[in-house]
């Protein structure tokens, strides 16, 4: 059986449109006040005024009962925020074109795909589905190493449900075009495959 842990992403932190995230959370009493305690003894502090004690005012599950998002008050400055545990199935380390491993880094195809969804009607919700399916395929992988190349293609196929011109930003940094030809030659085969 594979080892899990919880990670938690803070939001309504001073930089609002950075939430950042803590691995390994192990709170003591999720649902009252106190210590959120990190693995490690490293304690969940305000992201306001860094105040270790804090309390659960409400806690809800999404739809497919993944992620559980709690609504936090600190007890010294009495500011909200807003944390997301999900749990973790630890994945393949990817191997990078140049032979180097990183673990894998939900966060980073998550900037990606937000960025290739930029202005288009794609929610926040839309592309953390879409991650998680990815991540599925990873777990049902069974090896302990990926090649990086493997995710890359596994989201060009999946992409063009999402949002088509999505799909066009995000395959122009992953293939890396290098003139117009290999840009055009990829749009035909998105409109080659959309009337199939």
């Amino acid at each position: 059986m594979p080892e899990s842990v919880t990670s938690v992403e803070l939001t309504g932190c001073r930089d609002p449109g950075k939430p950042f995230l803590l691995q390994n959370e192990n709170s003591r009493n999720p649902e009252g006040t106190g210590l959120c305690q990190l693995q490690g003894g490293t304690a969940l502090k305000c992201p306001w005024c860094e105040h270790l004690d804090n309390k659960v005012i409400d806690s809800r599950l999404n739809k497919e009962a993944t992620i559980t998002r709690r609504r936090r008050e600190c007890l010294s400055c009495g500011r909200r925020f807003t944390t997301y545990e999900r749990l973790e199935v630890m994945l393949p380390m990817l191997i990078k074109k140049d032979g180097r491993r990183e673990t894998w880094d939900r966060q980073k195809l998550v900037s990606g795909l937000e960025k290739a969804c930029q202005k288009r009607d794609v929610s926040r919700d839309v592309i953390d589905s879409f991650v998680d399916r990815i991540e599925h395929k990873l777990q049902d992988y069974g090896a302990r190493e990926i090649p990086s190349k493997v995710i890359g293609e596994w989201v060009m196929e999946g992409l063009p449900e999402l949002d088509e011109v999505a799909y066009v930003r995000f395959a122009s940094v992953y293939r890396q075009f290098k003139d117009v030809n290999e840009f055009m030659a990829e749009l035909k085969t998105l409109l080659d495959a959309r009337e199939l």
